[in-house]
């Protein structure tokens, strides 16, 4: 019996953080065996938020992948470039004739993204943004999408996308499913959502030294001033990453916080020297393919050339639905 297909995607952003990993990455790596898996760097959307970052792509991309394969990510599964990939233009040009204006703004994560970027003018890439994605995750027929609660509403859409040309044409796409990641999104140092525009974040890359100087600037409970006071270790943003990172001590560090035994200060130092642990393969495999640029490069080829020829197919079996293109 066939495997059941994933696609997986991320914007270029250059080096990854531990947002990403225990976002998305983590869940990426685990799901490799189970399922067909296709991985995709979504260039275009990058845009759809800043159209300037065209000049950033080519090296955040090759950032990227390498922190890909660092982490784990088989090569051999096709990882590609969607914007090497001219049929996802071709499709999300068709699926934008199948949803209204209306159904697109009132998706939840745009309206997020929008107060998050302070922005006046909705840029119209920035709306079809899911239309995109569906045609990314459709065009390779994938039957389930792994991805954090805030992206759940755009795979909704890609549902209906799916659904809306069977009914219209023929039956050409499968509807997929929503995979949610097991630790959803890990806050930034400061309580917010991690991410680069907020430089509250932590890579993954980091040394040992960078990741202790991150770590010493996170925001704990306001409320323990002094060592000795009594801490609330739920509302602190280290005691998060103890629980993702370091779940063999949280007990401890629990009853230490919360009796006042455990200071804020070696409590981060714990967590940082744990952190630091926790990647030490990774960054001893990154520095492998940072040496070797020429074969990730050759990873990507090979990944394109892939992608190519199943977007060719999807294409042909929408042509014939349509009578046309």
């Amino acid at each position: 019996m066939a495997k059941k297909r994933i696609l997986s995607g991320m914007r270029p952003t250059g080096r990854l953080h531990l947002g990403n990993y225990a976002g998305a990455l983590e869940n990426w790596i685990e799901l490799q065996e189970e399922y067909d898996n296709f991985f995709f760097i979504a260039d275009w959307h990058a845009l759809t938020t800043n159209p300037s970052a065209a000049f950033e792509v080519k090296e955040k991309t090759i950032q990227m992948v390498i922190d890909w394969l660092a982490a784990g990510i088989n090569p051999e599964n096709p990882i590609f470039i969607q914007s090497e990939i001219k049929q996802h233009a071709e499709l999300h040009l068709i699926f934008s004739m199948l949803i209204s204006t209306a159904r697109l703004e009132r998706n939840p994560t745009l309206k997020e993204q929008v107060r998050d970027l302070n922005s006046e003018t909705l840029i119209y890439g920035h709306l079809g943004y899911p239309v995109l994605q569906a045609a990314d995750i459709l065009m390779y027929k994938a039957n389930v999408v792994p991805v954090g609660e805030d992206q759940a509403p755009h795979v909704e859409i890609t549902r209906e996308i799916a659904r809306k040309f069977n009914q219209t044409y023929a039956e050409v796409f499968p509807e997929p499913e929503t995979r949610l990641t097991k630790f959803a999104r890990l806050p930034g140092l400061d309580g917010r959502k991690m991410g680069k525009s907020n430089d509250n974040f932590i890579l993954f890359s980091a040394t040992e030294d960078e990741i202790s100087k991150k770590v010493r600037t996170a925001v704990t409970d306001p409320q323990k001033v002094r060592r000795n006071d009594p801490g609330h270790p739920d509302i602190c943003n280290v005691f998060i990453y103890h629980q993702k990172f370091n779940p063999a001590e949280i007990d401890e560090i629990r009853r230490g916080c919360e009796s006042g035994m455990l200071g804020c200060v070696d409590c981060k130092n714990n967590c940082s020297k744990k952190l630091a642990d926790f990647f030490a393969p990774i960054r001893e495999k990154r520095l492998y393919y940072e040496k070797n640029i020429s074969e990730v490069k050759d990873i990507l080829e090979t990944g394109n050339k892939k992608a190519q020829a199943i977007a060719s197919e999807t294409m042909a079996d929408v042509h014939n639905a349509m009578n046309m293109g």
